[in-house]
């Protein structure tokens, strides 16, 4: 009877242990009714701080948005891209709406509730470079993020972890390959001339777009080289919240809300599909 009674006690207090840890990270969010999110302070249009020294673009809508649906207000962060994508966040942040595709390495540390839209990668050069072509980059410098899907490209380390990415070849073999803690950063390289730093960029067109609409001198080479789906980011572990995010998410594809944002701020419809040029 007495030992009935102490499995009984355990049981009961493994079932009170798993309930009361069921959804640690939604829990936390609507306590404190806050989503702290992770994001870039210097990547426009997807997030930069505006002439007020707030946060805006469309990763910060998206953010708020997706905050606003759950509730609860919203708090910007912003560590380093690959402090980010390391995981093991323990609470400094809930959510990640930072333009970060799944891959596979990721995916050991990450979920990814919802792929909310969709982006093609190009190279760009400074307009006096004689470089008219991707293969003209092989044996060049050239810069990208560190930890992004753009640096494992260029090392032919890339797997995208989306049944319906498009499929991809290597086509460049560069001479070096320059990591920035931010895109910014190559960017201000490249703009101080043909070869002074760097002789290209490899980031996401939309940012080398805007890049030139501010002024940079910059020229697109080619087409894309691949084509990678975008996802919000959130800690392993919690299939509560991950849920709960990926409902948010597809109903604002439903309601054209992640449409309406991404013209918004690209001027395109990047939210259903793979674009094209």
């Amino acid at each position: 009877m007495k030992l009935q009674i102490k499995i009984c006690a355990a049981a009961l207090a493994f079932l009170l242990s798993a309930t009361a840890g069921a959804g640690p990270a939604l829990d936390r969010v609507m306590e404190r009714k806050v989503l702290t999110v992770a994001t870039d302070a210097n990547w426009p249009p997807q997030s930069f701080l505006n002439d007020e020294n707030e946060m805006d673009g469309f990763d910060v809508e998206v953010a708020k948005e997706i905050a606003r649906r759950l509730g609860v207000g919203v708090a910007f962060v912003t560590p380093l891209w690959d402090i980010i994508t390391s995981g093991h966040w323990q609470g400094r942040w809930d959510i990640s709406v930072g333009s970060m595709t799944p891959t596979r390495e990721r995916g050991r540390v990450l979920d990814f509730p919802a792929v909310y839209y969709y982006l093609l990668v190009n190279a760009a050069v400074h307009e006096d470079s004689a470089v008219t072509t991707i293969a003209g980059l092989n044996g060049k410098n050239i810069g990208v993020t560190t930890a992004s899907t753009h640096e494992l490209y260029l090392k032919k380390e890339l797997s995208i972890a989306s049944e319906d990415a498009p499929p991809f070849t290597y086509q460049v073999t560069p001479g070096k390959i320059s990591s920035y803690e931010r895109y910014a950063t190559a960017a201000d390289d490249l703009r101080l001339g043909d070869g002074v730093r760097l002789d290209a960029v490899l980031g996401a067109l939309p940012n080398i777009l805007k890049n030139i609409e501010a002024g940079y001198p910059f020229r697109v080479v080619g087409a894309p080289v691949f084509y990678e789906p975008i996802a919000i980011a959130i800690d392993k572990g919690d299939a509560e919240f991950k849920n709960r995010l990926r409902e948010i998410v597809l109903a604002m594809h439903e309601d054209g809300t992640l449409s309406r944002l991404s013209k918004k701020w690209f001027g395109k419809d990047y939210s259903r599909s793979y674009p094209v040029d």
